[in-house]
């Protein structure tokens, strides 16, 4: 009788991981969604501010100048370079230190698929 009982506790328990992790995985993606639109309208906002500031005479005209070195009428303009660049090869960069896996217990796998933690890796 026990382990019909036992038995039946697991089957329920198993049973309801699935729509667990289910809702987890959507609340994971809403948020996820959520931080997404969040950026795009940051980046539209300053998008709109830089697209009504070339609305702008006095823009378009710094912008002339900067990029494409305009000059009005009368002025002169003056290139500056760069200098040479040394024969030498560029320092490599450090190199970083290889960052090993975390060690995990059986167990905490499992306790992140029973909660979910394992969703977001």
């Amino acid at each position: 009788m026990a382990t019909l009982l036992f038995l039946a506790l697991g089957a329920a328990f198993l049973t309801q991981i699935v729509p667990y992790r289910q809702i987890l995985d959507s609340q994971h993606r809403v948020s996820a969604a959520r931080a997404e639109l969040t950026a795009l309208e940051e980046e539209n906002a300053r998008l709109e501010a830089d697209a009504a500031a070339l609305r702008t005479e006095e823009e378009v005209e710094k912008l002339a100048r900067e990029k494409l070195g305009y000059v009005r009428p009368g002025e002169v303009a003056y290139v500056i370079l760069d200098p040479p660049a040394s024969n030498r090869p560029p320092a490599a960069p450090p190199a970083e230190e290889a960052e090993l896996p975390e060690e995990r217990t059986w167990v905490d796998m499992v306790w992140d698929f029973l909660t979910g933690a394992d969703l977001g890796r």
